[in-house]
Formats: C-alpha cells, structure tokens, sequence
C-alpha cells in the first residue's frame, strides 16, 4: 500500500495535519477557557472589597449570620455561580455558601490570597476550590478587619461548579462549532492543496521511474519523454535527476550501438582472416602435397615453380599475419608517435625506390614532385613511411600497364600537405566511405592477389590518427584517385 513515494507522503502529512488540528483545537478551547476566567477576574476583582464594605461580616471574632445570608442569597440571585467563603486569619473555612456536604476542604491556602492582597500576582490568579481537593478556582478576596485588627477573610469563587457546567455548554455552543468546523475546513483545504502539490512532485519523479524501469527491462526501448529543461540554472533537483538519466541513457545507447558495431566488424574479420588465411594455405598445401606425391615425376624446373609458388603463398601469409598484427597494436593503443623532425622529400625518395622495379614490371610511371629545401616536419618518421608505403603500394596495384603514380609534396603555412595520385580505374561513390574499412576490397575477382590484403588503408588511417590528422581522398570511376594527408612543419621555437 505505501510502495509508492506519493502514498507514504500521502500518509505523512495526513497524519501530521491531524495531529496539528487536534493540538489547535485544544489550544483554542484552553485559550478561551483561560480568557473566560482571565475576564471573569478583572470584572468582580472588587467585589469581595465591596462587601465586607457594605456588611459587616464579623463582630468580636463571631460571624454575622444575618449578614452573611443576605449576601449569599444576594448573590445567588444576581450570579449564581458565584461562591463565597468566610475565612479565618489561617484560611480555615468558618461559613459558606454552598449546600451542605459539596465542601471538601476545611481550610484554604493563604499564598495566593495574600498575592492579590499584596497586587503581586498576574491575571487570572487561581486559589484553592473547596469543593474540590485537587482543584483551583479563579477568585477575589478582601480582608475582614475590625478597630485595625484581621478578622478573617472573604473569599469568593467567580467560577463554581455552576460555572463548571456552563463552560462545558459553552464548549457545545454554536461559536465553538463553528469554530471547530472552520479549523476542520481550513485544514481539510491545505491537505488537499498539499496532497496535490506532492502528486505534481512526485508524478515526475514517478515518470522517471517509469522511464528508468523500461529502459532497464530493454535498453533498445527509447526512454519516457522528459521535458527538456534549456537553463540548467532554473532546473531542481528532479529536473537535472531527468537531464543526468537522459544523457546516461543515450551514453548507454551509443555504447550499446558500438558494441553492436564492434561485434560486426569482429565477425567480418573473423570471416575475412579465415578467407584469407584459409586460401594461401590450401594452396601451400596443395602444392606441397603434389611435390610430395609426384617427386620423381617432376623435373628440376617444375619442382622449382611448385617451391616459388609456395613461397609466395608463405610470403603472403607472412604480410598478412604481420599488418593483423600491426592493425591490433594500433586498435590496442600500443602504439604511440615519437615525433621528431626528419626531411619528408628525402624519406619519399627512399620509399619510391622500393616500388620502382615493381612499377617497371608493370610499365608505371612512378615520379615525386617536390620543391627545394622543403621545411622538416614533425612526426613519426617510422610510423609515417608505412603510411608512404600503403598509399604507394594502393595505387601501384590499381593502377593498369600504362598508367602512372605520382607523389606531390606541397608547402603550406603551417604543414606540408602530400598527396599521393593514380590514374587507375577511380572508385566509386557508394565505394569512398568504405575503402578504409578493414578486408574490403573494391575488385572482388581479385580477392586471391597475392599481394593485397584489404588492410593497408585501414592501417594509414590509424596511423595519422595517431598523429591527429585525416586522410582524405578524392576519385571517380575512369579518372584515377588522390590521397591527401598533412603533416606539421617543425616548429622553429
């Protein structure tokens, strides 16, 4: 029943207003008694003095008797709640005016006679009630002297048990209803009003649950829609509770959508390396097999080209296992760029010539362009000759008989942009976002070369990513391809 934040809210403060309107409920009927008996005082605060004034009470130490029921029937006919008590100097009760057997005490405590005597008291100032041992009264008393001398006192109860009964109608009186009432109806109205204001509260932090439910059960669920608070500076604390679930939950979902990538990319490479490590090495077997089995059949040059074959297949499989390696370095952050300051034309030079005799088998042009005293750049020297070597070897193996592969190293204000060109067959469109994609391979009946294993450009790219810069390239079908790159100039501080 009380799961809910609202409902033990809900219970909270309907208990707590019940208790505040039972508290101001009987502090309203103890103030209004108090002041009833405050008024009561201040009103007859003369009237003992007043009679024993116009009566004389006592004579010689003897009580007036005749005096004394002229007053109490006096009085009982103008206020009959009023009491009266004739004392002595000690407080003991000589005469009254109640019926026989309602008096309890014999004597009266003289302190707080003496307080209103001396006008050292506060209103109301209660003294002992006779009818009641335990009980005090509101009163008023005068001194009942003679030739100078105390006599005894006049104690009067302004609130008798007439009184008593009065005051318990008084309590059952309409004003007091009403007043109750109004208590009741205006705490009534707050606790709505405040029951209301907790639902408001709490019905966001209701939906934030809901939301964080769903997206615990499925997290490809789309959480509840939350307002979007623009100023951070206006939001409370359940808004930015809202806002810090929100961007948790799209961090997961972007998280999520990686590891789903990442999952695909493992299978593709799972199934790529299989490919790639499967061929060579059926064909290495195969050859292997047949040398095996036709040994003496086969003569000294025919042995021979099974061997070449199957050490080409050996040198395939030796590139390839070596870049996987390298690519996971790479992925693993083994790897970081020392940079220092080297020539880049001199490094270009030195690449080139290694792709000479295969560009000449194939009857390509291979040229570098570069203006003198290119400035230094600084990078990874190591790191950026087998970026030189990937884009070279790229272009060198797209590029048809004929054709030609062309280097250009260019100045700029604070890098030295390269760019590495072909005039091979240019890919595609839908083909540009994917070349870097690691195995893929634009000609797909070429997928057995020897020499081309699908990971060159997804190294260079991991490369200058280390070096913070881009690899972009340019091409289309027919016209050959670009790749362009920059490097920071040394700096010369």
């Amino acid at each position: 029943m009380f799961r809910s934040l609202y409902s033990k809210l809900a219970a909270v403060i309907t208990g707590l207003f019940c208790l505040v309107g039972l508290a101001i409920i009987v502090v309203t009927l103890f103030s209004t008694e108090m002041y009833q008996q405050e008024v009561n005082q201040r009103l007859n605060r003369k009237l003992a003095e007043q009679i024993v004034a116009e009566k004389i009470l006592m004579q010689d130490d003897r009580v007036n008797q005749n005096a004394l029921a002229d007053i109490f029937h006096m009085l009982m006919v103008i206020n009959p709640s009023i009491e009266v008590y004739l004392l002595d100097t000690r407080g003991k009760i000589l005469e009254y005016s109640a019926a026989p057997g309602k008096v309890k005490r014999s004597r009266v405590e003289l302190e707080p006679i003496r307080a209103m005597l001396d006008n050292d008291f506060t209103i109301p100032l209660q003294g002992d009630d006779p009818r009641d041992p335990g009980g005090k009264k509101v009163f008023t008393v005068a001194r009942i002297p003679e030739q100078g001398r105390l006599q005894g006192y006049l104690y009067v109860i302004l609130g008798g048990e007439i009184y008593d009964n009065v005051v318990q109608k008084l309590k059952a009186s309409y004003i007091l209803q009403l007043s109750a009432w109004m208590i009741f109806a205006s705490l009534l109205f707050a606790l709505i009003a405040g029951l209301v204001l907790f639902a408001s509260l709490t019905g966001r932090l209701k939906r934030l649950a809901n939301a964080m439910d769903a997206f615990r059960g499925d997290p490809g669920h789309p959480p509840l829609k939350l307002p979007v608070i623009h100023r951070r500076g206006r939001a409370d604390d359940i808004d930015r509770l809202g806002i810090a679930f929100t961007e948790m939950a799209a961090r997961i979902e972007d998280q999520l959508n990686l590891l789903q990538k990442s999952d695909a990319m493992r299978r593709d490479l799972v199934a790529n390396v299989s490919h790639d490590l499967r061929t060579p090495l059926a064909t290495l077997q195969g050859y292997i097999e047949t040398l095996l089995l036709k040994e003496d059949d086969l003569d000294q040059a025919a042995r021979r080209n099974y061997l070449t074959i199957a050490i080409r297949h050996c040198e395939r499989l030796n590139k390839l296992v070596s870049e996987l390696l390298e690519l996971a370095k790479l992925d693993a952050s083994d790897i970081r760029a020392q940079r220092e300051p080297f020539n880049l034309s001199e490094l270009v030079q030195d690449v080139v010539q290694k792709f000479e005799l295969v560009a000449k088998e194939k009857k390509i042009s291979l040229s570098t362009s570069c203006q003198k005293n290119l400035p230094f750049v600084n990078a990874d020297i190591g790191l950026i000759e087998r970026v030189l070597e990937n884009l070279i070897e790229n272009a060198v193996h797209n590029t048809p008989p004929g054709g030609s592969v062309r280097l250009h190293l260019t100045p700029q204000q604070e890098d030295v942009a390269v760019q590495v060109s072909d005039t091979g067959h240019g890919i595609s469109a839908k083909d540009l976002t994917r070349i870097f994609t690691r195995f893929y391979q634009l000609d797909k009946s070429r997928k057995s070369d020897l020499g081309h294993s699908g990971l060159g450009l997804a190294i260079t790219k991991k490369i200058l990513e280390l070096h913070d810069r881009t690899i972009n390239v340019a091409s289309s079908l027919g016209s050959g391809t670009t790749f362009s790159f920059q490097l920071p100039i040394k700096s010369s501080a």
